[in-house]
């Protein structure tokens, strides 16, 4: 297939890491080793467009330019990624109808709540009629998928578990054994948190972690703390770090994706709450590399966590449930064994990107086939 290609949240290659990017790019990356010819329709980022008049004639001109760029003879379908109430897809549906093709959108979302705000009724109206244009919209969260089913026909709605490419997380024993000589860890379980050290929910997880591994300390539960990431709140999390830990906390600092396998191999556990977390990819690439993971039961995790069979779920907030659980795994060597092998396997039967990815390709190529027949 020859597919134009669109994110209009954030386009792939977007200088901040997220979520968002890290699927955008999985999906590009997919079609592509599945020998499919993509082009990337536009950079133009829709995020609060509505709200900025100064923008319009730069849309403008690049809706014009997309026209003509793109036609039936080099394009089979238009891909978009993501288009929900702040970043509505103001391209595709134009596009893809100017020049007879199908138009199908991955993690559409609708939410009827957004028409009752005027700071969000003009993204809601865009969105509502960019889904509305579809042929088809595939979701990887069950909770869009229900409200999706409020405006659209059950048939052109499908569900894509979220997923991870299990071959690039990987346990690495070498890498294992170089971090923790490195960091002079010995033989103590080492708990391991992720996220980027921005100002709200991220931050505020970290700082659940920290916390709750202070009290663990206090209590006589001997363990290291290794927190990787970066950002405007690093100094203060070292800082009450030093406070609660003195000493078992390191901060190994941002790394690269390709990298994160050699550093989830090093800990014995993963450990964030994931507050107000749509997915947490993290917590699927800890799975990936053996890790049982605790978080909070919240937003998506449970799409990704498997509670009591790889990991543990608490609710949220509950300060004496999330230190007991990780008080278990830590004193208990085989019980982190059997449930980091139940994540791995869990991992490749039900988020795998390779199969996931492939069952949508298919009804893709079913949509291409049918607009052309």
């Amino acid at each position: 297939m020859k597919i134009c290609f669109y994110a209009p949240f954030k386009s792939i290659g977007h200088r901040h890491p997220s979520g968002d990017v890290v699927i955008a790019n999985g999906l590009y990356d997919f079609f592509s080793r599945r020998g499919h010819t993509l082009r990337l329709a536009s950079t133009l980022r829709t995020r609060w467009i509505f709200w900025k008049p100064w923008l319009l004639p730069h849309f403008l001109r690049e809706r014009h330019r997309v026209a003509r760029r793109f036609s039936r003879k080099n394009t089979d379908l238009w891909f978009t990624y993501h288009s929900y109430y702040k970043g509505p897809d103001l391209l595709g549906p134009a596009a893809a109808n100017k020049i007879r093709i199908p138009y199908v959108i991955f993690q559409g979302v609708f939410s009827t709540k957004r028409k009752r705000d005027i700071r969000t009724w003009p993204g809601f109206v865009l969105n509502k009629r960019a889904l509305c244009a579809a042929d088809h919209v595939f979701t990887n969260k069950r909770v869009d998928l229900l409200n999706l089913q409020r405006l659209l026909p059950s048939h052109r709605i499908t569900y894509v578990a979220p997923g991870i490419f299990p071959e690039d997380f990987r346990f690495d024993p070498k890498a294992r054994q170089q971090m923790r000589s490195e960091l002079r860890l010995g033989d103590e379980p080492v708990v391991l948190s992720a996220a980027m050290f921005r100002p709200g929910v991220k931050t505020q997880g970290l700082e659940w972690v920290i916390r709750t591994c202070g009290r663990l300390l206090n209590h006589g539960n001997r363990c290291h703390l290794l927190i990787a990431g970066d950002g405007k709140e690093r100094k203060r999390l070292q800082n009450l770090a030093r406070v609660k830990l003195n000493g078992r906390a390191h901060f190994i600092g941002k790394l690269p994706r390709d990298k994160m396998y050699k550093f989830y191999s090093a800990g014995d556990l993963f450990v964030f709450p994931g507050i107000k977390e749509g997915l947490g990819m993290v917590f699927l690439e800890a799975q990936a590399c053996g890790l049982p993971v605790v978080a909070f039961a919240n937003e998506g995790i449970p799409e990704v966590v498997s509670d009591q069979e790889t990991g543990f779920l608490t609710p949220m907030y509950a300060a004496e449930s999330f230190d007991r659980v990780i008080d278990i795994l830590l004193a208990d060597r085989a019980l982190r064994r059997k449930m980091g092998k139940a994540a791995r396997a869990y991992v490749r039967d039900k988020h795998d990107l390779n199969k996931n990815y492939r069952e949508m390709e298919g009804i893709l190529k079913k949509i291409v086939g049918k607009r052309h027949g």
